[in-house]
């Protein structure tokens, strides 16, 4: 039975330690003559932390609104890149609103 339990916490931890990776937002270092300006762009992503410790499309929010901001004007890359978080809350969950903005450009190839 002991061991059980050290397997068990053992799980509890190893998927606690997973559960908090997330990915980061890819910026990138371009020279003006690599790009045209596109315009600007803007896009949003929602997470939800259910009781405090369940995460749902939270760690990867920030990569979603970067590449929904791109996507608004059909460009390749963002530049000038602002973020912005806006947070609320439920009695069973809080939720957290990632904004990304910037400049959309298109690279020449």
């Amino acid at each position: 039975m002991q061991r059980f339990a050290k397997l068990a916490a053992s799980f509890a931890l190893a998927a606690a330690v997973a559960g908090c990776t997330g990915t980061a937002m890819k910026t990138q270092n371009l020279d003006p003559s690599q790009y045209t300006v596109v315009g600007h762009g803007e896009g949003k992503a929602t997470g939800l932390m259910i009781l405090g410790f369940i995460p749902v499309q939270q760690n990867n929010r920030f990569v979603r609104a970067q590449q929904a901001a791109i996507k608004s004007r059909g460009g390749d890359a963002l530049i000038n890149t602002q973020v912005q978080e806006n947070w609320f809350w439920a009695y069973v969950l809080s939720g957290f609103t990632t904004t990304v903005s910037g400049d959309v450009v298109k690279l020449k190839h």
